[in-house]
């Protein structure tokens, strides 16, 4: 017992001699960290009642564990700095700390609730079937707007605590006086991050492009995978990745396969001798696109398209319902229609024709020459 009030007088004549700072700085410490430890205690016991739970309730309360843990800390200093005496300086410093923590809160709070509505908004969407049209354009329209709300949100919140500052204040004032030069600078220095943020939201509203599109873009063939703020990532055939700003999509022309149905034509080239059916090849043709799986039941036609004092250009169209499925189809045809040329109409493979002629023996050459100007020709084939 003695030892206890020995500690605790120890403690008081120490506090006694530290500079007047130390007692209210520690008061305030304590009362933060009373504060954090009752909001993790009240987490763990809220988050093991709902332990397993999906539903909006256990969404929602995930998802404010971290903003909650700032209320709470600005709970505790709201509640104990009218309690403290302090330095007016320290004082004012503190409470523009907490009006700047409450002004990221906003803002934070704000950028969470779009998080949670629009994540809870497509829940039902399912990109994962074959006709996913609709479902493509609701994700993407919702993505892309929802990123460049929390741009948008987080400038405003990051300028609002700035003009909080007495000297951002005075430097924005200055700024905005001189509509200058450097306003001119600004401008375009911040230039790429507003052409692609415009972009999106151009994007979002026109939709060029969706998730999941099949797109050519510089030659390459692939999917649209993610649109972020700022970028799109084309996941390629071989799973490369191809990173293409925005604005690209806005300024310069590209392939879309998927614009308005996954459906696509595709066509094999075959070239042959003049003497093959093409009856004939038109008829295994039809066969083996209809015997295919791969097959839509829309397209399949053989035209010859061309000609050339060789061979015969014969062109296949085949549709399918996507444009995978219709490169597998033509792959798949086109191999068994040279199984069927090779076994059925081998002479009918390209070939180089020509004309042999014998060539005459020396003597019969010579014999058969006419004799020169002035020249005789004796009984014995000797010039005289």
């Amino acid at each position: 017992m003695e030892s206890a009030r020995d500690l605790w007088a120890r403690l008081a004549a120490a506090l006694d001699r530290a500079p007047d700072v130390v007692l209210p700085l520690a008061q305030v410490a304590l009362a933060v960290a009373i504060a954090l430890a009752l909001h993790r205690l009240a987490f763990r016991m809220a988050l093991t009642r709902i332990d397993g739970r999906r539903d909006m309730r256990a969404a929602l309360l995930r998802r404010a564990r971290r903003p909650l843990r700032l209320v709470a800390l600005l709970t505790a200093l709201l509640l104990t700095l009218p309690q403290v005496s302090m330095a007016p300086d320290l004082g004012g410093a503190i409470w523009h700390a907490v009006l700047v923590l409450v002004i990221l809160l906003i803002g934070w709070t704000l950028i969470l609730i779009t998080n949670f509505v629009t994540e809870r908004s497509l829940q039902r969407q399912r990109l994962d079937l074959e006709d996913n049209l609709m479902a493509r354009k609701r994700v993407t329209q919702v993505r892309v707007l929802r990123r460049a709300i929390e741009i948008l949100l987080g400038m405003v919140t990051v300028a609002v605590a700035l003009m909080t500052f007495e000297s951002v204040r005075r430097y924005g004032v200055s700024l905005f006086a001189s509509a200058g030069a450097a306003g001119l600078v600004l401008g375009l220095a911040a230039r790429p991050v507003l052409s692609n943020l415009i972009a999106g939201i151009q994007i979002a509203i026109t939709q060029p492009i969706r998730l999941e599109d099949v797109v050519i873009v510089e030659n390459e063939w692939g999917w649209v995978e993610e649109i972020f703020a700022t970028y799109v990532v084309v996941r390629l055939w071989d799973w490369r990745r191809m990173v293409v700003p925005l604005s690209y999509f806005i300024e310069n022309p590209f392939q879309n396969w998927t614009r308005e149905t996954a459906s696509i034509i595709g066509s094999v080239y075959w070239y042959a001798d003049y003497t093959l059916p093409v009856a004939e090849m038109r008829a295994k043709l039809e066969e083996v696109v209809e015997a295919s799986a791969l097959w839509d039941g829309k397209v399949k036609v053989l035209q010859v398209v061309g000609t050339d004092k060789d061979t015969i250009h014969l062109r296949g169209l085949m549709s399918a319902r996507t444009s995978p499925l219709n490169w597998d189809l033509r792959c798949e045809v086109r191999e068994k229609m040279l199984d069927w040329l090779q076994r059925e109409h081998p002479e009918a493979l390209p070939r180089l024709r020509g004309e042999l002629s014998p060539t005459p023996e020396p003597a019969e050459r010579r014999a058969a020459e006419p004799p020169r100007p002035g020249q005789e020709t004796g009984p014995d084939g000797d010039g005289q």
